[in-house]
């Protein structure tokens, strides 16, 4: 009988090709399925190895190039890792119908990352965040020392916060180390910094330290975007309306605002995946943002402007790097960056913003027309297919198919596949 336990001792140990071989066993001795796992593309072998724990392979996500952008004046093609059919293509499209006015301006409020050092069960908190606020100087020594070459870089410790939190097992202090990370996500660097601080805090205030980690409501690192669509390029003013009157909607209702966000999100995490940087933290610092004010609401705002035109903006925390990480190291994301010419975290996170307001454009005017269904399954078509199980040349003829009569369903792809192979 085949062991099914979750128990694989020495598995970490092992090389690949070893791995794979336990998985092949698992599988049934179905070593042929495992085949697609054995092509790591253009990334060396070994660092996949170095990359992740228990390693096996690759999951290879498709990477295109969002064109007609324009961000702060430069034209730019922008590389985004996605699964989703329309998501690329709505970038295209809306960057396309802001073009006359400038496209997309940006600013950005900086590389400060947030350490958190909670400190619990002290009886006086409130004379624990004086201790801890009148040796700022000591506390910034031992950031200094923690890492000195992004001290002499420019970087480091730029300022403490120490907040009382009330909680069930009464108020803790959690001590803020705000941190210029320069061009690094900088979650190492001001971790590193929380555990070196932690202990000394607790001599100070004879508190028990316990969590030391940065926070990802990276409300320090704030990006912004801005543009302007002509009426006449959005289809007039009535479509202007119906685009302001789906954003309110945002405005006042979560579910629909968790909706409007996950769009844009979309366009952010692809450019944040295309470059190696960590998606679940973009996305669990803007959805956090988004809940700042006590209702979750939309990280988007949208208005008629005096000509009767379609205003956007955007603002979101974005804590991206250039260095460090697998950014530094995946081949893939350096060509990204280089494509993208982002020297900077802070040119990438505009240009990120920017990608993200597009997409925003692109799912309202979407909806506020024809649906979002008609333009995505008409683009999702070709996955359909090939999902029925057409290949080469049939694909696409199986797809126009599906477009022609409206209907993209896998029944449907079976139906014209089998008609096609009729003759």
């Amino acid at each position: 009988m085949t062991d099914h336990s979750s128990r694989l001792p020495g598995f970490a140990q092992a090389s690949r090709a070893e791995r794979l071989g336990i998985l092949a066993d698992r599988l049934g001795g179905n070593a042929e399925a495992l085949s697609l796992l054995d092509q790591p593309g253009p990334i060396d072998p070994g660092l996949v190895d170095r990359l992740i724990e228990n390693a096996i392979g690759v999951m290879p996500v498709p990477l295109g190039l969002a064109t007609n952008m324009i961000v702060d004046g430069d034209e730019m093609l922008v590389p985004m890792a996605t699964e989703e059919s329309s998501v690329i293509a709505a970038v295209c499209n809306s960057a396309k119908r802001c073009r006359d006015t400038g496209g997309f301006h940006t600013s950005y409020a900086g590389s400060l990352t947030i350490a958190q050092v909670q400190l619990c069960g002290l009886s006086d908190p409130r004379n624990a965040r004086a201790q801890i606020l009148g040796r700022e100087d000591e506390i910034r020594a031992i950031c200094d020392e923690t890492d000195p070459q992004l001290t002499e870089l420019g970087g480091g410790l730029r300022e403490i916060e120490v907040r009382l939190v009330p909680a069930r097992s009464g108020t803790m202090v959690v001590v803020h180390l705000v941190v210029d990370t320069l061009d690094a996500m900088g979650a190492n660097a001001v971790n590193t910094m929380a555990e070196r601080v932690a202990p000394v805090l607790a001599e100070w205030t004879g508190a028990r330290p316990l969590l030391r980690i940065l926070s990802n409501l990276a409300d320090r690192r704030l990006t912004r975007a801005r543009a302007v669509w002509p009426a006449e390029q959005i289809g007039g003013p009535e479509v202007v309306e119906a685009m302001l009157l789906g954003a309110e909607l945002a405005e006042a209702d979560p579910y629909r605002a968790a909706t409007h966000n996950k769009g844009i999100m979309n366009g952010v995490s692809a450019v944040v995946l295309a470059t190696g940087n960590d998606t679940r933290a973009i996305e669990a610092g803007a959805h956090a943002f988004a809940a700042q004010s006590g209702q979750y609401g939309p990280l988007t705002h949208w208005e008629c402007t005096a000509a009767g035109d379609l205003a956007g903006t955007i603002e979101l925390p974005l804590s991206l790097g250039i260095v460090g990480g697998a950014t530094r190291v995946h081949p893939v994301a350096q060509l990204c960056l280089k494509i993208l010419g982002a020297d900077s975290a802070e040119r990438l996170s505009r240009i990120t913003a920017a990608v993200g307001l597009a997409q925003n454009f692109g799912a309202l005017r979407a909806l506020a027309t024809d649906g979002i269904q008609k333009g995505h399954m008409a683009l999702h078509a070709q996955n359909v297919a090939i999902t029925a199980g057409a290949t080469g040349d049939e694909i696409e003829q199986v797809a126009a198919t599906l477009r022609t009569h409206g209907r993209v369903s896998e029944a449907e792809a079976r139906k014209a596949l089998a008609a096609l192979r009729q003759g």
